[in-house]
């Protein structure tokens, strides 16, 4: 049964190095307590041209929480197996260019820092198999965004 309550963020873009990165989408998906039947998905993607992502408009809508519980439980399942970077954003040790971030009360999980990777080397490597199940993790959170409010 997926958690009560939880947060998701992906975020499309994370490696900077001498410039901070600049993201090209974020979606967070939330649910709460206060309506434990739906899911809150909020979606901004830059377009081309466009200067920075703060000037996108993002897309809200609200999903039904049931039909997404099996790939809610999975997602969690997933991120609790694989590693993060170290020190914290030291390096994009998945290669996707791609941070997720996940609480709930039984899960505090995110791979790179709060300003994106590009500080250096991490000392923990993500195997391929790591990899794999970060991308499975990626196309979870995708299907969940694009389903129809």
């Amino acid at each position: 049964m997926a958690p009560a309550e939880f947060f998701i963020r992906l975020q499309h873009g994370i490696t900077g190095g001498f410039v901070p990165p600049s993201p090209s989408a974020i979606h967070t998906i939330t649910r709460s307590e206060d309506s434990p039947a739906e899911l809150v998905v909020q979606s901004a993607r830059k377009a081309d041209g466009m200067g920075s992502l703060s000037e996108a408009m993002p897309d809200l809508k609200r999903i039904a929480v049931d039909p997404h519980e099996a790939l809610i439980d999975e997602l969690e399942s997933i991120l609790k197996a694989l590693p993060v970077e170290s020190p914290r954003g030291s390096e994009d040790i998945y290669g996707f260019d791609i941070c997720i971030l996940y609480g709930s009360k039984s899960l505090q999980w995110n791979n790179a820092g709060p300003s994106g990777c590009g500080g250096g080397t991490s000392e923990t490597r993500a195997t391929e198999e790591d990899k794999k199940k970060f991308k499975r993790a990626i196309d979870i959170i995708d299907e969940l965004v694009s389903k129809e409010a």
